[in-house]
């Protein structure tokens, strides 16, 4: 296999186009996003979407264990211990380009699929929202588990975590809850729950399509391969419908100190029958980084009237405000670097973040680039 870390290939399709195949290579990371796979990505699915022999593209990952476990954090690292608080031209580079290709992906003008097979996380979530079609399968683990690392959910997860039924997005995102397929369709995440023995199947019945070069028609048509190929598939039972109107109580109200009170309290229950998966999740946000979880839920507060270009934008100065404080870069050494996951978080309680330190987080830094302002 070649050493690329993004492979591309086209499968001729029964009218004579072609349907583009990009799989992301990096197997032994857990397909973990770098800045040299976007930076393959961007022009190739911008070509593809040009050329008109080409009816659609599929995503997928090399390996069995993840489609995408989520950014590549390592050099990202480094770059946030040599500049602190100052300029980090990195960074810019890195958010820049993966919102870029985030949302190149949710205004795709083909048929897009994602298959997001094991482990799909942060950056890999960014990757599959956006698709037209999103498969899972029985082993897909799907989570936004930035508060585990100083992080908030970005990527467009303050978009689409607000879109998701109730409050179920803002439970995952200040928990890092894993949910599995049936979940993942539930919360607007996934479309189809095909197993992973399957994939050969649906790209023989890619091939063996006459495809007709209409957005619309060609997206319909992609369902119904999808479809097919999912028949007889048990999806498994899905937690996050189990426990929706636990979650809304949880998550009620629109201060996020009561939220922090129900959650520290769930997670110190000893009462008999508590929910482990609830649990463990109000757990996660009791170990959390308390200013993930504040930057978290003002996103929450701030994006339901804004367009996905906006949200992107507001992102952007979110992730560079992390970077130059310093939770974002204890998290990766907690969990990353050291591995001690014992990270010590900067204000350690919730109740002492300030408004103005939020402010800090979400204030601009520098101009916004253009390619963002571009977006519509």
């Amino acid at each position: 296999m070649s050493d690329s870390v993004v492979l591309f290939e086209e499968i001729p399709t029964a009218d004579g186009r072609r349907f583009g195949i990009a799989t992301l290579n990096a197997p032994a990371a857990l397909n973990a996003l770098s800045v040299d796979m976007v930076r393959l990505m961007l022009p190739k699915f911008r070509a593809w979407a040009a050329d008109a022999n080409v009816v659609g593209v599929m995503l997928q990952a090399a390996g069995e264990k993840a489609f995408c476990a989520g950014g590549d954090l390592r050099q990202l690292y480094q770059t946030l211990l040599a500049c602190g608080p100052n300029r980090n031209t990195y960074a810019e580079d890195f958010f820049r380009e993966e919102y870029e290709l985030d949302y190149l992906i949710h205004t795709y003008p083909k048929p897009l699929l994602c298959w997001g097979h094991g482990i799909v996380m942060g950056g890999g979530v960014g990757l599959m929202a956006g698709c037209t079609h999103r498969v899972v399968t029985p082993a897909s683990r799907v989570a936004m588990p930035e508060i585990n690392i100083g992080l908030y959910p970005d990527v467009g997860g303050s978009w689409f975590l607000r879109r998701m039924p109730g409050r179920t997005g803002l439970f995952l995102a200040l928990t890092a809850a894993q949910i599995n397929a049936a979940d993942a369709i539930f919360a607007g995440l996934a479309d189809h729950m095909v197993p992973q023995e399957r994939k050969g199947q649906v790209l023989e019945m890619i091939g063996a399509t006459r495809w007709k070069g209409e957005a619309k028609a060609d997206r319909a048509e992609l369902s119904r391969i999808l479809a097919k190929a999912g028949e007889g598939a048990q999806l498994p039972p899905s937690k996050l419908r189990e426990h929706y109107d636990a979650i809304d109580a949880l998550m009620a109200g629109e201060d996020l100190l009561d939220i922090a009170g129900r959650l520290n309290a769930l997670a110190s229950s000893q009462e008999e029958g508590a929910d482990a998966w609830l649990q463990n999740a109000a757990r996660a946000f009791a170990k959390g980084a308390p200013s993930s979880a504040a930057i978290t839920f003002e996103l929450w507060l701030r994006v339901p009237r804004m367009s996905l270009a906006e949200v992107f934008r507001l992102e952007y100065w979110a992730s560079l405000g992390f970077c130059a404080h310093k939770d974002f870069a204890e998290g990766i050494r907690a969990v990353l670097i050291d591995k001690d996951r014992n990270p010590q978080w900067q204000p350690a309680r919730l109740e002492d973040i300030t408004p103005e330190f939020i402010e800090d987080h979400l204030r601009a830094r520098g101009e916004m680039p253009q390619a963002l302002l571009a977006l519509a």
